[in-house]
């Protein structure tokens, strides 16, 4: 196991901002976003009520960790949620569940 790549992953997750983040990355619609072009920066800063500068910052660390891509068109960034590292944070607690002995899982 990558403890590293995993541990990076979810500490991605560990913040509040970052989840709000994914979840309207997740759940918007076409007709939600100020360029009319995807989701940009600045929807994710309304969205959320942070300066730009630390909407960066939180989209840039969603980006390393694989839960979003981001496409620079001009000076706007767009974002898409990607499965890639939600795919990654679901294995690795799957690879952990197979190792709890079966007594402790009929416990649960």
């Amino acid at each position: 196991m990558d403890f590293d790549g995993t541990a990076a992953v979810f500490k991605a997750l560990g913040d509040v901002h970052r989840l709000k983040a994914l979840h309207f990355l997740a759940t918007a619609d076409a007709g939600c976003c100020l360029t009319g072009q995807g989701i940009c920066t600045c929807d994710v800063q309304e969205r959320l009520g942070l300066s730009q500068a630390t909407t960066s910052h939180h989209m840039k660390i969603l980006v390393d960790a694989g839960f979003v891509t981001a496409e620079k068109r001009g000076r706007w960034t767009y974002y898409t949620l990607s499965e890639r590292g939600l795919h990654f944070a679901r294995t690795a607690l799957d690879a952990l569940l197979t190792q709890v002995p079966i007594a402790q899982k009929e416990a649960i």
